[in-house]
Parts: C-alpha cells; structure tokens; sequence
C-alpha cells in the first residue's frame, strides 16, 4: 500500500513537470523592450530682441539668443556665433519682426547685397562718406542707424587775427543718420583682426543733396568730427548755442594772454609822393 501511494505521488508530479515545460514552451514570446529614442538636438539660434519694424538697421541691443530644437527651428535661422552677429549688424530688416521671430535670411538685406543703399535711403537722400579716426570717429562705438551731428573743426591761417580767433568749431549738420560703417559696415568697427580692433576709416551718412554739399566743402576746409545724438529724442532744451564756437570761447587763456593787445591791429601808412606808400602794422 505504502508502495502503491509512493508510485502515485511520483507519477503526479512528473505530470506536473511535463505539463509545466509543455506550458512554458507554448507560451507567446514576449515582444523585445525598444530602446529609448536620443533627446532631440537642440542650439543656440539668434532672434529678435525687440519688435523691429522694417527698414531698421540691426544694432547689437535687437539681437538676443533662444534655444531650439535643431529639426523644428525654421529654415534659414541663423545660430549664435560671433561672426554671424557681425554679419547681421547693419543690416537692413525687410519685413517688421515681432519680438522673439527668428532672423531668417530672407529677412535681412545685408550689407554689400545688391541695392542695399538703394534700399535703406529714404526718398530723395542721398549717402556720402566721412573719413574718421579713432577719435573723430567715436573710437568705433557709432552702429548703423545711429543719429550723429557733423562738426567742422578748422584753423584759420589768417596771422592778422588774433590767438584767440584761429581755431573754430562749427555744427555743419545737425542729426544725420549713419547708415554704413566702412564697405562693410558694422564689421570695420568689429575689426577683421585677431583682437577685433581694426580702426575705422570712413562712416557713410544719410543726407540730402545740399548736405552733401556742405560735407564736400567742409571736408577741404578742415577736420570732420562725429557726435553721437541721444537715442531717446528727449534731449533737455538748452540755451541755443553761438553758431561758431572760438578758441577763445573755449579757453580763456588765449584772451588773457592777450592783454590789452586784443584790439584790432594798428595800422601806420607813409606816403612818399604820389607813387610810393608803405604800410605798417602793429
């Protein structure tokens, strides 16, 4: 009896086994685990910092950066990189650009495109260059679309006249927009160099046609100088200025030194005789 109990148990559980194999092997096989999907690859694109309405030029504050998704950044927008923000500095913007849009490349006109000067003067302007320096030029801080004045700076060689009188300074035109700096724009002020200091050698205006006139006068007459204007528009209404500014308005100590010799010259003439004069001057 005790046998027969034994034989059955072991018969039970050698069905059990089988029908355990027989149950594992028949079984679905379980579809493999997919690999996750790479993060999608994202960079550093520039856009607009501010609304930019069209016919503006670009100063470095209306550029700012955004980051984007590589695949999903609309074709043509231009990643940060410093030589791409050169390019992009005075150029002109086509279209107005809400705050925050993408700088396409069918949005901008840049600087030596065809027909860019044509297209920043406004109606019945003209452009005309002035040769700077690092000092009369702002020491390269002036961008396209800034508003400066001209100033003329000369010496008079006359030696009849007194110290004090020889060396003038006048406003030749008042607020006159810059629209380009050297053939490049922006990048003469940016430099080409290793350390970006290229000095800047001509800054182009927008002017009318008697202005230009008057530039191309006072070029031959002496030393051009640029003053940047506020950007607001709000300047504080000061007592209006002498048209000339003197040497002497500017330092007292030509007129001191002077004494009392600042009287118009003496003059002294001989005759001698119908045919013979002399003149003296002291």
């Amino acid at each position: 009896m005790l046998l027969r109990t034994l034989l059955l148990g072991l018969l039970l559980l050698g069905l059990l086994g089988f029908g355990g194999v027989a149950w594992y092997s028949l079984r679905p096989a379980e579809a493999p685990v997919a690999d996750a999907p790479p993060p999608p690859e994202k960079a550093v694109f520039l856009v607009a910092a501010r609304p930019l309405r069209a016919g503006a030029l670009i100063k470095p504050e209306d550029l700012t950066t955004q980051e984007m998704e590589v695949a999903a950044a609309p074709a043509g927008t231009r990643r940060d990189a410093r030589e791409t923000r050169a390019e992009l500095f005075g150029a002109m913007v086509r279209r107005s650009l809400p705050q925050g849009d993408p700088m396409l490349a069918e949005d901008v006109l840049r600087p030596g495109d065809r027909g860019f000067l044509a297209a920043v003067l406004g109606p019945d302007m003209r452009a005309v260059s002035v040769g700077v320096d690092a000092v009369s030029g702002t020491a390269g801080l002036i961008w396209p679309g800034d508003r400066v004045d001209v100033v003329l700076t000369q010496q008079l060689s006359d030696d009849n006249l007194p110290a004090y009188r020889r060396v003038a300074g006048e406003t030749v035109l008042p607020d006159v927009r810059v629209i380009a700096i050297d053939q490049a724009l922006v990048q003469g002020a940016m430099g080409d160099g290793p350390e970006g200091n290229r000095q800047v050698r001509t800054v182009t205006l927008e002017v009318t046609q008697k202005q230009a006139e008057r530039v191309a006068v006072a070029t031959r007459l002496g030393r051009l100088s640029l003053v940047v204007r506020s950007a607001t528009g709000t300047e504080p209404q000061a007592e209006p200025a002498p048209a000339i500014t003197w040497g002497g308005d500017v330092s007292p100590a030509l007129r001191a030194g002077r004494g009392t010799a600042e009287a118009a010259p003496q003059t002294l003439q001989i005759f001698q005789g119908a045919a013979k004069r002399e003149e003296f001057r002291f």
